[in-house]
C-alpha cells in the first residue's frame, strides 16, 4: 500500500476506546445504603422522642433494699417501710420489722403510666406504734432513662432529708409501652392507697 493510501486509511478508521467501567453504580449503592442507615437512625431517634414525650404503658418497680439509713429509733431497731408515689398513684411496701438501717424488701410494684409522668417518689418511714410514723428520708427517681432503655438494673438512689444525705435505696425499673396507645391507659386505676399484704 502506498504511503498516501495508508495515511488515508488511518484517517477514516474509527478510534477504538478502551473499555471504561463507570463507578456511578457503586456510588449510587453506597449513597443508598447511607440514606437507609440515616433513615433507620432517624426512626430510632423518633421512637425515643415519642417515648420521652408520651410515655404510655406499665412501669414495674422492684424495691430491693436500703443501706446506711439514718436511725430515727434510738431505743429499738427501726421498722422501715417505703411509700411510692407516681403522680396520683400511691403504694406501700411491707414493713421490714427490726431490720434497722439496712432493710431488705425484694417487693414488686406496678404502676400505670401516662403522658406527663416524669419521676417516681420513694419516701421511707419508720413504723411506730401509738405515735406518728417517723420520716427517714426520700428519694426521687427520674423515669426518662427507663422510658428510653426499657430496663434499668438495680441501682442506688440517694435518700435525702432536709437537703442532707441519709443513705441510699436500691431499686430496679422496667417499662413496657402500651400496645395500643389510642385506647389510653387509666392512670387512676389504683385511686389512692394500695397497701401490700402487710397490715398497718
Amino acid at each position: 500500500m502506498k504511503r498516501t493510501n495508508l495515511i488515508s486509511f488511518l484517517k477514516i478508521q474509527p478510534i477504538r476506546q478502551k473499555p471504561h467501567i463507570s463507578l456511578l453504580g457503586s456510588e449510587s449503592f453506597t449513597f443508598s445504603l447511607t440514606i437507609k442507615r440515616e433513615k433507620k437512625q432517624s426512626r430510632r431517634e423518633r421512637r425515643k422522642k415519642e417515648r420521652r414525650k408520651m410515655p404510655h404503658g406499665t412501669l414495674e418497680v422492684v424495691l430491693v433494699s436500703a443501706k446506711g439509713l439514718e436511725d430515727t429509733d434510738f431505743l429499738n431497731s427501726m421498722d422501715p417501710y417505703v411509700q411510692f408515689t407516681c403522680r396520683t398513684q400511691d403504694q406501700k411496701s411491707n414493713i421490714a420489722s427490726g431490720q434497722g438501717t439496712t432493710p431488705e424488701w425484694n417487693e414488686t410494684f406496678i404502676f400505670n403510666v401516662s403522658e406527663g409522668t416524669t419521676e417516681l417518689k420513694a419516701k421511707i418511714f419508720d413504723k411506730d406504734v401509738g405515735t406518728e410514723d417517723d420520716p427517714v428520708g426520700e428519694a426521687t427517681i427520674p423515669l426518662e432513662p427507663v422510658f428510653l432503655e426499657g430496663d434499668i438494673p438495680p441501682s442506688a438512689y440517694n435518700v435525702v432529708k432536709d437537703g442532707e444525705f441519709k443513705g441510699e435505696i436500691w431499686i430496679a425499673l422496667s417499662f413496657k409501652p402500651s400496645e395500643n396507645r389510642s385506647r389510653g391507659v387509666e392512670e387512676e386505676s389504683y385511686g389512692g392507697w394500695k397497701n401490700s399484704e402487710a397490715s398497718y
